[in-house]
């Protein structure tokens, strides 16, 4: 039975068909809700309901408590709607711009920057129009159903007809396996999207911080290619962290990026430095923490494990005066983040 959902206080009305969730509902019409993982594991789309009932599908507890859903809050991606329903939720201008698509791609090229990174570029169908937002995700539905989410490394514009994905391998991951010991090239492989509500806010003028840890750095990479394309003189730093300084597999990229572009600073973490390591060491939210003690006049984009992202937010919020709504975050979840482990 369709259900009529209302989005305060933006005043957006949309209506959910058979068993949608409130998210798959809106991204069908084209409502730009904030989300993540849509597996229940990030918290990133949690919103108050207003009027209504929902029932919840499984979802982990770090992203909704008991306590958080006796007090009224929802998890759109896995809430679906009893009777018509009106939302609290901040609205994201142009999330959904961009029509979700079906369609198959290509692997045109594979390489490996470092010994469990592949980064595939995928050639798209001619006669398919596929558009995104720097930063945002596709997902790849593999024969049983399943699917793996990755964001676009590259921004619309510096990869005519392709993307680019960076694909860390997972011993015993059903796709990743897949990925290092079967893939080749030509290879075609099915996918949707985009996805996401994490890209650049173009209209904003604060400075910029960057974030990433691992391969969280993918959808960086695509902000700062947007950046520059665009022109903005918006100050902007980058902090990436990671164990070992292979794990910073594009970082000549980025020193080269920082090089030529006078408002992009580099600041690589490690927390497991190699000998000889001249540089920054510890978590990479709190080197963030020692060179930026007050964020707020900045926007912080953050990508990578959750455990750092949620770190991230938690202290920057409490520690540095960032602003809430200035804290726009895309933690990379696996399988057994999304399914407390299992």
């Amino acid at each position: 039975m369709p259900h009529q959902i209302t989005i305060q206080p933006a005043g957006r009305v949309y209506t959910t068909d058979g068993d949608d969730t409130l998210l798959a509902a809106a991204i069908r019409n084209g409502v730009g809700l904030p989300y993540g993982c849509k597996d229940g594991a990030c918290g990133s789309c949690k919103s108050k309901l207003l009027e209504g009932s929902v029932v919840h599908g499984s979802h982990q507890t770090k992203a909704l408590s008991a306590e958080e859903e006796a007090a009224g809050f929802v998890l759109t991606c896995c809430a679906r709607p009893q009777t018509d329903c009106t939302l609290e939720a901040r609205t994201v201008p142009g999330a959904g711009e961009f029509p979700v698509l079906k369609l198959p791609t290509r692997v045109a090229t594979m390489t490996r920057p470092a010994p469990d990174v592949a980064v595939l570029t995928m050639q798209l169908a001619a006669n398919q129009n596929f558009q995104f937002r720097a930063g945002q995700y596709v997902e790849f539905i593999l024969r049983d159903g399943a699917r793996r989410s990755y964001s676009m490394a590259n921004a619309p514009h510096s990869l005519q007809g392709q993307i680019e994905l960076h694909i860390r391998h997972m011993p015993g991951g059903k796709f990743t396996d897949h990925v290092f010991g079967a893939l080749k090239e030509k290879d075609i492989l099915r996918m949707e999207g985009p996805f996401g509500s994490f890209f650049l806010r173009e209209d904003a003028t604060k400075p910029i911080v960057l974030l990433a840890s691992g391969t969280g750095f993918a959808p960086i990479k695509a902000i700062i290619e947007r950046t520059r394309h665009i022109g903005s003189t918006r100050p902007m730093v980058l902090y990436w962290g990671a164990r070992k300084q292979a794990d910073l597999y594009l970082s000549d990229w980025v020193a080269q990026q920082a090089a030529e572009w006078p408002t992009l600073s580099y600041v690589p973490v490690l927390s497991e430095p190699d000998e000889g390591w001249a540089g920054r060491t510890g978590f990479v939210h709190q080197a963030v923490m020692q060179d930026l003690p007050d964020l707020s006049g900045h926007q912080v984009y953050a990508c990578g494990t959750p455990i750092m992202v949620n770190s991230a937010h938690k202290d920057f919020v409490a520690q540095c005066q960032l602003p809430d709504g200035e804290f726009y975050a895309d933690a990379f979840t696996s399988e057994a983040d999304k399914h407390g482990g299992a």
